[in-house]
């Protein structure tokens, strides 16, 4: 890579990872940021790294440094910082099947990735334990919360970007 790119794959790495962190402490001020019933506002930029590479360390750190804030402690920054990377990875891998220019396959990954990841995360810290029952519950009512974001607002940002030519910045 030559200079100038290795400069805007920093800055948009950079600006993805504040921009994730600010909206994330934004759902956090109204109480829909962490815990079973999530509606983090940040994770409609997950379909960012359908557009760029940089999106992928951007999303992480952006979620680590989120995640800062999660009454889970460590194991929220880790775990969701993880399922976040692994949905940011093949989301880029996926990037090109698309449907009329977007990148209809971007939001699934997190979807899935979060349920899974932070469904067990939340059930652990149940009172009665990890159940079976219980990540059923916690996966089902993490990936509905992802999926609404995600495809309620990853879908228009998508349109955006492709409308406005902004897509040429995020290489």
């Amino acid at each position: 890579m030559n200079k100038k790119k290795d400069v805007n794959f920093l800055v948009c790495g950079a600006v993805i990872a504040a921009l994730y962190a600010a909206l994330t402490y934004a759902a956090s001020a109204v109480n829909l940021a962490y815990g079973a019933v999530q509606f983090r506002f940040s994770e409609a930029l997950t379909v960012l790294a359908a557009y760029t590479p940089a999106a992928i360390p951007g999303l992480t750190i952006g979620c680590i440094l989120a995640n800062l804030g999660s009454p889970y402690g460590i194991a929220d920054i880790i775990c969701g910082s993880a399922a976040t990377l692994l949905a940011a990875v093949f989301t880029y891998l996926t990037r090109n099947v698309r449907v009329k220019g977007l990148p209809l396959l971007a939001p699934v990954f997190s979807v899935v990735f979060n349920a899974v990841t932070v469904g067990a995360e939340i059930t652990v810290f149940l009172p009665e334990g990890f159940t079976f029952k219980g990540f059923l519950i916690q996966a089902a009512f993490v990936g509905l919360g992802e999926l609404v974001v995600c495809y309620a607002a990853g879908m228009p940002l998508c349109a955006a970007i492709n409308k406005t030519g902004l897509r040429k910045y995020l290489k």
